[in-house]
């Protein structure tokens, strides 16, 4: 969900901007899985930005708050979430935790690292959702420690039809701050792509396994 539609183009300027997401549909990208990607998303290079870092942070305080109303704590996901997640309880005041993928197999084998109590009410802060699979194994470990998960919100999202369903399944509710459409949108206003370009683009959110196969 984006609650913010000329935020959401904004973010989408500053990710073109300074290359955070590169689109080359003609000389795409391999992801792990295997996939060919026309678009490349690296949300931490915003945390080298001081002006779009802050913008970026006060539209997360801004959403959470539209959305859920001001959370007892907010909780990271390692790692991309981690720094994001600690300047949006900055922003709010209020404490930081973050989760890892797994529990540590060491020390304490924590899975949450940081202070919470049961019943604390957290939203969850992610920067990126593809299929939504890393971002739910953190709720649920929340949940498992007995917090009350309100949502989560992220940077971007691909728009991929699974995450939505993962999202749903889960009963955990979502907002991010732009969206590959509106990204797309974004780029060929301002001459990053052509027209020629969004065709391609399109196909691969709607087949990204089957794209260039």
């Amino acid at each position: 969900m984006i609650l913010n539609k000329d935020r959401a183009l904004k973010v989408a300027e500053f990710l073109l901007q300074i290359k955070a997401v590169k689109l080359q549909p003609n000389n795409p990208f391999t992801w792990a899985s295997g996939w060919n990607s026309p678009i490349y998303c690296d949300n931490r290079k915003t945390l080298s930005f001081p002006a779009i870092r802050t913008y970026i942070r006060q539209g997360y305080a801004d959403a959470i708050l539209e959305h859920f109303g001001k959370p007892d704590v907010i909780a990271g996901v390692a790692t991309g979430g981690i720094a994001q997640g600690a300047l949006v309880a900055q922003e709010l005041g209020i404490p930081f935790i973050y989760v890892r993928s797994t529990a540590k197999g060491h020390g304490l084998g924590n899975q949450i690292e940081g202070h919470f109590e049961k019943g604390q009410r957290v939203v969850v802060i992610e920067d990126l959702i593809s299929t939504g699979g890393s971002s739910l194994v953190a709720v649920e470990a929340l949940r498992e420690a007995g917090m009350d998960v309100k949502g989560l919100v992220a940077i971007f999202t691909y728009g991929f039809d699974i995450a939505t369903q993962n999202f749903a399944d889960a009963e955990c509710p979502y907002i991010t701050l732009t969206d590959y459409d509106l990204l797309i949108d974004q780029a060929l206003k301002s001459d990053y792509i052509t027209g020629a370009d969004v065709d391609s683009l399109k196909e691969w959110k709607n087949a990204p396994d089957l794209w260039k196969k």
